[in-house]
């Protein structure tokens, strides 16, 4: 199904990731009906984060929110109405970027250097760093995304296995 807007995977893979997670709850048939079946042209939209913590929503989003919407009222250049359009294999057109819907993830294909590519996991966390440039996505290698760095979490307290100081008493 078409994507608007943006489509480059640094943008796209972390909603599918987290909506995947969090809106669909890991049923894959219920998020590829949503993304797929009960849209007309394409789709758009963060409520695709539904449920994510806010943390993670304003992480992937800026804080910008806007609902989904169907595509509507969208023309061809030569001003025909557009049809919901079959894109396959053969029939990508002027496409840069495809994500195809996996039970161990999402395949994403670099189109104007590969015709498959490899699959992110559906456990990678949305918050990765995502390459996007599509000769980086060969289906032969493991897929451009490196997790974020995560801080350790500092303690106010000193753990209870931490030796006791000895200070030396002076007389």
């Amino acid at each position: 199904m078409y994507i608007h807007f943006d489509s480059f995977p640094d943008s796209k893979l972390p909603l599918l990731l987290a909506a995947f997670r969090y809106r669909f709850a890991g049923d894959l048939e219920a998020m590829a009906r949503h993304l797929i079946d009960e849209v007309h042209i394409g789709w758009e939209g963060t409520d695709l984060l539904d449920g994510a913590p806010d943390a993670l929503r304003r992480s992937l989003t800026g804080g910008d929110e806007f609902p989904s919407r169907q595509l509507t009222n969208v023309y061809n250049t030569d001003g025909t109405p557009a049809e919901r359009e079959l894109i396959t294999q053969d029939g990508t057109g002027d496409l840069e970027w495809a994500y195809v819907l996996h039970e161990t993830g999402i395949e994403v294909i670099g189109l104007l250097a590969y015709d498959r590519g490899p699959v992110v996991g559906w456990d990678t966390d949305p918050r990765s760093r995502i390459r996007t440039d599509p000769g980086a996505w060969n289906p032969d290698y493991q897929a451009p995304v490196v997790p974020p760095r995560v801080a350790p979490r500092l303690s106010a307290t000193a753990p209870s296995s931490a030796p006791a100081s000895r200070k030396s008493a002076r007389r």
